[in-house]
């Protein structure tokens, strides 16, 4: 058990765990301290100064979000000179930093905005020093502006430490010191898994998505184009945040009205495609835990930073790696080949968007050549959360008042069993459902699978398949599948039978519902939250299995043949390759 201890924050006494931050400590009791360089999904690393506050009897200011409070102590957060040495720190950092708010991506969303906001500063005491760094664009999903960074070292943290990708870093000393790729050279040449975890914890306007709401409301305005869209499953519990819903509320109907007044012709939802994906997966996987000498375990494929990463990282683990798309990608083929021939439209003239969590689903859409299946870019353009909020917003939609609206047949219709995608754990879950019935015949009578959920790093069951034991694993959070795949690698060393049959990884914390492209501020509270609305969406669906979803069976009939077919390969699937981790 916890030592617990006694002290004192601007006259109000506490009771703490030992070894608690002062920051932590007095956000307790709803004393806020300004923070800038702190972010609770890291350690603190106190670079910003912001957050000092006075111990009595010590001449030292301290920064609360590194120092443990003790036993005893009396501590002020607020007065006249805490106050001061705050506005001079932000002043200070305001005189490296730009003034163009107005054309910044962060622009009202920008937590040194806010703070300049609060401290009431009116004016630069300090001389300007700007660098006039140059903005790197070399990826598709990203963008860096060193000229915005503040040093806070968010980016960096959660690069090297979080995601364990190592492509950000600190360059050169003192007045010199900026962020660039590793080595100092362009993030494309890096080896960036465009997961835009760096961009989701920065605070300013330093990394960013990259925007691509142009192509799409050209799109919309061009006569001669069908234009069809796609809704990725944890768009639909973090986009009302962008209105100022709790984290967590599905307005998956809203979503679908808000598409019709934007002019889009045809709605689908990613979900059927996760369906689609889990029909896929599942046969696979069955295929190769039934048969001998089969590649075990399974690792899934849904995910595309975690496919850059095992390409760079692991390439000697593709033999492992499931050949099935993403929904995203496998929804962009059935677009422009079962709709296209139901509607009776050339391909050529279908415009195909999707709305995703994630900034890697930009990269994805032409990661290769498995992406034009259909004879063009399968998938045109690849939006965030965060730019299809904007894009509602442009249009002066009042979306808190939409009606819920339903999608568009035969895309549209989804299990629970596919909206579980968006959190960790809901892909095994989901895959689970449909191999028992694959395995058995049989149907579920309880369908989860709760052992795989939660925000643990890795999280591990054994599942019994009616005497037939499983063992699975689900790993979220870049930095925590090296475990996994060392365990792997271990096992086939030493000759032992490895230790999972088939295995979830999702590159950012929690999964989709906080990935990349989702609404600024994700912590684990809001995970949590948006976490929770996947499953209630999931239990409130009449069918939460994939294999009973009634589109999926009448598209295996009309077009596809059967799971794992060889036509579904052709669209479905794709491979893999070893990469170097840096680009020449």
């Amino acid at each position: 058990m916890a030592k617990m201890i006694e002290a004192t924050i601007n006259g109000i006494d506490i009771t703490v765990e030992e070894g608690t931050s002062i920051l932590k400590a007095a956000q307790m009791i709803g004393i806020n301290i300004p923070i800038l360089c702190y972010h609770p999904d890291l350690p603190a690393w106190a670079a910003c100064g912001i957050c000092i506050v006075k111990i009595e009897g010590s001449p030292k200011l301290v920064r609360a979000c590194a120092t443990p409070i003790m036993a005893g102590q009396k501590i002020l957060t607020h007065d006249a000179d805490i106050v001061n040495v705050r506005r001079e720190v932000v002043e200070l950092i305001l005189s490296n930093h730009p003034d163009d708010c107005l054309y910044c991506p962060r622009n009202g969303n920008c937590e040194l905005q806010r703070l300049a906001a609060e401290f009431g500063i009116r004016e630069q005491p300090f001389e300007k020093n700007l660098r006039d760094l140059p903005v790197d664009r070399s990826t598709p999903s990203i963008i860096l502006d060193p000229e915005k960074c503040v040093l806070c070292g968010r980016c960096v943290k959660v690069c090297q430490g979080m995601q364990n990708v190592w492509a950000l870093e600190f360059i050169s000393r003192g007045d010199e010191t900026r962020i660039a790729g590793a080595g100092d050279i362009q993030l494309s040449d890096t080896p960036c898994i465009k997961c835009g975890q760096c961009s989701a914890h920065c605070p300013v306007g330093a990394i960013y998505e990259k925007d691509d709401t142009r192509k799409v409301w050209n799109a919309l305005q061009d006569e001669k184009k069908h234009v069809v869209v796609q809704i990725a499953p944890a768009v639909r519990v973090a986009l009302g945040e962008a209105f100022g819903l709790e984290p967590g509320t599905i307005v998956t109907g809203k979503i679908y009205a808000a598409l019709r007044r934007l002019g889009f012709d045809a709605i689908f939802d990613t979900n059927f495609a996760a369906d689609l994906t889990i029909m896929e997966e599942a046969t696979e996987f069955v295929h190769r835990f039934t048969t001998e000498g089969s590649a075990m375990p399974l690792i899934t494929s849904c995910c595309p930073s975690w496919v850059d990463y095992l390409e760079k990282y692991y390439g000697d683990m593709i033999p492992h790696f499931s050949t099935a798309k993403s929904p995203q990608m496998m929804m962009a083929s059935l677009v422009k080949t079962y709709y296209a021939q139901k509607k009776g439209i050339d391909p050529k003239d279908i415009y195909s968007i999707s709305i995703m969590p994630c900034t890697a689903k930009k990269y994805e859409i032409t990661r290769d050549q498995n992406m034009y299946s259909t004879g063009q870019q399968d998938l045109d353009v690849s939006i965030t959360t965060r730019e299809f909020s904007r894009m509602i917003k442009q249009a002066g939609i009042d979306f808190l008042n939409l009606p819920d609206e339903a999608p568009d047949n035969p895309l549209g219709l989804y299990t629970g069993a596919a909206t579980i995608f968006g959190a960790t754990g809901g892909v095994m879950e989901a895959a689970l459902r449909t191999a028992y019935n694959m395995v058995t015949g049989e149907e579920l009578g309880k369908v989860d699978f709760e052992m795989v959920r939660g925000l643990d790093g890795i999280k591990s069951a054994e599942i019994d398949i009616k005497g037939t034991k499983v063992r699975v694993a689900v790993a979220h959070q870049m930095g925590n599948i090296e475990t996994v795949l060392n365990q792997i690698k271990e096992a086939k060393e030493a000759g032992k039978e490895v230790p999972y049959h088939f295995i979830e990884v999702m590159a950012c914390r929690g999964g989709c519902i906080a990935g990349g492209g989702q609404p600024y501020g994700a912590t684990d509270e809001r995970r949590l939250k948006r976490i929770a609305g996947m499953y209630k969406d999931d239990v409130q669906q009449e069918i939460r299995c994939s294999h009973q979803n009634p589109y999926i069976k009448t598209i295996y009939d009309e077009f596809l043949d059967k799971p794992g077919s060889k036509k579904a390969h052709d669209l479905l699937h794709t491979h893999y390759v070893d990469r170097p981790l840096y680009q020449k």
